[in-house]
């Protein structure tokens, strides 16, 4: 016996045959979409699985730790180039080089940069060979001389910086001469900190001094 039309309850009447049809049409259609919904999903979550495996598989070794700088033997081949002594400070330990070379144009200087153990910022010990006044007035951005201090018997210009971010982040400086070149304790820490640099400096700077004359 053939089933009765449906009767649909919004109609209040069987269904048409047509509107039988548009509603399994609509049905069908809404279930894939629902089913490329849910593929979307779970190829977006085993793609995000396969990243996890790779980030977490792949080994990642810290970055070597930076060879220092072993300032005395640098400063011992650029002597032996440049035909003249140049400083190595013995400075305390703790003290780290992160530099040390030749820089600059017009006056060569032999640099050495230091970032102290307890102080903050960094310290600059620089030889400029044959270097006139001129040059620390350079590389301390116009900073004028206000005084001196004399540090284990060798005597030190020191430099008035009233804006230390004018002048590089330069927060103290001291120089003196060693012979025909010019020595320059500068950086961003204390007064300190530059004077036991100074003070390290003493015995090779008198040397070049007395080499020189």
């Amino acid at each position: 016996m053939a089933r009765a039309p449906r009767v649909v309850a919004e109609l209040g009447r069987p269904e048409t045959p047509e509107e039988t049809a548009d509603r399994k049409a609509a049905f069908s259609a809404a279930y894939r979409a629902s089913k490329n919904t849910r593929n979307l999903v779970a190829a977006l979550l085993a793609t995000l699985a396969v990243v996890v495996v790779i980030v977490f598989a792949v080994p990642r070794g810290e970055l070597p730790a930076r060879e220092p700088i072993d300032v005395a033997a640098v400063a011992e081949e650029v002597s032996s180039a440049e035909g003249r002594a140049v400083i190595a400070p013995d400075v305390p330990d703790g003290w780290i080089a992160n530099s040390a070379k030749i820089e600059g144009d017009s006056v060569r200087a032999w640099t050495i940069v230091y970032v102290p153990d307890e102080a903050s910022g960094y310290l600059r010990v620089a030889q400029g060979f044959d270097a006139d006044p001129a040059w620390t007035t350079r590389a301390l951005s116009g900073a004028s001389v206000d005084g001196t201090v004399t540090i284990d018997g060798v005597v030190w210009d020191v430099y008035d910086i009233p804006d230390p971010e004018r002048a590089g982040n330069v927060s103290v400086a001291l120089s003196t001469r060693a012979g025909d070149d010019i020595v320059l304790v500068y950086g961003s820490t204390d007064e300190e900190t530059a004077q036991i640099a100074a003070a390290a400096l003493a015995d090779q700077v008198r040397a070049i001094d007395e080499e020189a004359r």
